[in-house]
C-alpha cells in the first residue's frame, strides 16, 4: 500500500513537472519586461535583416520602416551591411527590439524596430547616414515620420546611396528584376 502511494506521488510529480517544462517551452518566463530584454544578434544578412536568439530560438529580424540595398547592388548592399555590423558591434551586438502592429512578413521573418543598449532606434540610424531608405507597410507605421525626415535629410545632404554616386536602382525595383529564390 505504501509502495502504491509512493508511485503515484512520484507519477503525479512527473506529470506536473512535465506540464510545467512544457508552458515554459511554449511561454517562457521572462526575467525582466520583454521590451527591455536585451537580445544577442547572431548574424547580419544585410542591411535590413539580422538574425537573433530569442527566447532560445534564432530568428531572422526584419528591420521594419527601412528598405536597404541587397548585397547584389554593389557597391551599397556591402556598405549597408558593415554600417549595420558596425552599428551592432558599438552596442556589443545586443539590441532591443520593438515591435509594431504585425508581427511577422510573409518570408516568416519577425517584424521589429532594433534600439541599441542605450535606446538608440537603429532603424533610424541606417536611414540617417544614407545606408537605407523608408519603406513601410501600414500598419507598422510607428515611426514612419521621424523615418522621412531623417530620409529627407540625407537626402538633402547627399549621404550614402543619395550621394553623386549613389544607389542607381531602387531596392524593390531591384527585387523585382532579382527574385528570391
Amino acid at each position: 500500500m505504501k509502495r502504491r502511494k509512493i508511485n503515484l506521488i512520484a507519477m503525479v510529480f512527473f506529470i506536473l513537472a512535465s506540464i510545467f517544462y512544457l508552458i515554459h517551452e511554449k511561454y517562457p518566463i521572462a526575467k525582466q519586461d520583454e521590451k527591455d530584454a536585451l537580445v544577442p544578434v547572431t548574424a547580419v544578412h544585410d542591411g535590413d535583416t539580422v538574425s537573433v536568439i530569442l527566447k532560445r530560438r534564432q530568428e531572422k529580424i526584419r528591420l521594419i520602416g527601412i528598405d536597404a540595398p541587397e548585397i547584389g547592388q554593389k557597391p551599397w548592399g556591402e556598405k549597408s551591411k558593415e554600417y549595420l555590423e558596425a552599428l551592432l558591434r558599438s552596442s556589443e551586438w545586443k539590441v532591443k527590439l520593438e515591435f509594431d502592429v504585425d508581427k511577422r512578413d510573409k518570408y516568416g521573418r519577425i517584424l521589429a524596430y532594433l534600439r541599441t543598449p542605450d535606446g538608440k532606434l537603429i532603424n533610424l540610424l541606417m536611414v540617417e547616414s544614407g545606408y537605407a531608405m523608408l519603406f513601410t507597410f501600414p500598419p507598422n507605421v510607428k515611426y514612419v515620420n521621424e523615418l522621412r525626415a531623417a530620409q529627407r535629410e540625407a537626402r538633402e545632404r547627399r549621404l550614402g546611396i543619395w550621394s553623386e554616386k549613389g544607389l542607381k536602382e531602387k531596392p524593390v525595383d531591384y527585387r523585382k528584376e532579382h527574385p528570391r529564390i
